[in-house]
């Protein structure tokens, strides 16, 4: 076993649902299948994302009957569908855990919901949520080299950006440099569950 694995670091949880002032972030489930297949077919999303494309029916029904409630049920991975109060769909936001106290966020905005600070807000409460509830002290942020949108979100949810890292995501087939940034609980005026000494500069 790995220094940094603990056999007791994933926790079931139970699903929850949060709320900001223009959002309900939720576990999507079957009745979201048609809505994630949907936005799943544009193109950037696609792209940027490591998603399958083609994005296929299989591939959404997949998600919503077994990833999502299985990854909130071993405590490995927590996604969040974003909607609108009206209940339409403007997004996804999942952090998977990757070692003790670390999460990793991704996230996509529905190409008609671009531009308005959707997944910003989401990424916050999200983020939020994981260091008060899960005793995560370190969120992480990768996304390819290039994918400017993703990292503008980052950044005005507050993310470090803190470098490059190379041949550090494997999309589609290809290895590809990335971007890699942070989000620590003091960034948001919340205590760590382990004390953080920076090193000095």
């Amino acid at each position: 076993m790995a220094p940094d694995e603990c056999p007791e670091q994933n926790r079931a949880m139970e699903p929850v649902t949060l709320t900001t002032d223009r959002l309900l972030l939720r576990p999507v489930g079957p009745a979201d299948t048609d809505a994630v297949y949907q936005a799943a077919q544009d193109p950037d999303i696609q792209r940027w994302t490591t998603i399958p494309s083609p994005y296929l029916p299989e591939h959404a029904i997949s998600f919503t009957e077994q990833i999502v409630p299985e990854g909130w049920a071993q405590g490995s991975m927590f996604t969040f569908g974003v909607f609108l109060t009206g209940g339409e769909l403007a997004g996804m936001l999942a952090l998977t855990m990757r070692s003790l106290g670390t999460a990793e966020i991704g996230f996509w905005a529905a190409k008609e919901h671009r531009g308005r600070g959707y997944v910003g807000e989401a990424a916050l409460a999200a983020c939020r949520w994981v260091f008060t509830e899960v005793g995560v002290d370190r969120v992480e942020w990768r996304a390819e080299v290039g994918n400017h949108a993703s990292r503008a979100v980052a950044e005005r949810a507050g993310f470090t950006v803190e470098g490059t890292l190379r041949s550090a995501i494997n999309n589609k087939g290809v290895r590809r440099d990335c971007w890699v940034g942070s989000l620590l609980p003091s960034d948001l005026g919340l205590p760590s569950t382990a004390p953080y000494l920076p090193a000095r500069s």
